[in-house]
């Protein structure tokens, strides 16, 4: 399923790129970097329990074991100290990158409610894409009568485009679901 997406990438989208760019050689065409996927787990804090099961939902979802992200500093009024647990996240690159957003475009943002597109307003302004999923069951890989809490996750896409207008034409030729 990923070699379907990298041939498209490299048949369909560079040379389109090339050409609507003006680009001299097929190396200045914008490609995927990394995806990093984020959970933050606040009731970490009270129950450990939530942790595991965080850790286990991004391993079904990404395919690689999350690394644990600590707290920097602490904040009394969350009753957080500093250095501990407080979320997940996986930096997914290569084969499991390209498989990773295959399934987030085909298969996990269609099965949103009210889907209507995504916005073009969560580019960083150095080609980079960041977006929101409130719950990780529009994962058909996630089996809702296992999951103890709803958690949303972040997403960030990091492109190697200097800007904004290629990585919308990159991400847009990818089959990312903007609304125009």
């Amino acid at each position: 399923m990923p070699v379907r997406l990298r041939e498209k990438y490299l048949q369909e989208v560079v040379p389109a790129l090339v050409q609507e760019f003006n680009f001299t050689s097929v190396m200045q065409a914008p490609r995927l970097k990394k995806i990093v996927v984020n959970v933050g787990v606040g009731e970490a804090v009270q129950n450990s329990k939530a942790l595991e099961a965080a850790v286990g939902d991004m391993t079904i979802i990404t395919g690689q074991k999350p690394v644990v992200t600590k707290a920097r500093r602490s904040v009394a009024s969350f009753k957080l100290r500093e250095g501990m647990p407080i979320g997940v996240m996986v930096t997914l690159r290569g084969e499991r990158m390209y498989d990773f957003y295959d399934r987030l475009v085909n298969l996990a943002l269609p099965r949103i409610r009210d889907f209507r597109g995504l916005s073009r307003r969560s580019f960083d302004g150095r080609g980079n894409y960041s977006l929101g999923l409130r719950e990780q069951i529009v994962f058909p890989d996630i089996d809702y009568d296992k999951i103890d809490k709803l958690r949303g996750l972040e997403v960030v896409i990091v492109t190697t485009a200097p800007d904004d207008e290629q990585a919308y034409a990159l991400l847009k030729r990818l089959g990312m679901p903007f609304r125009d």
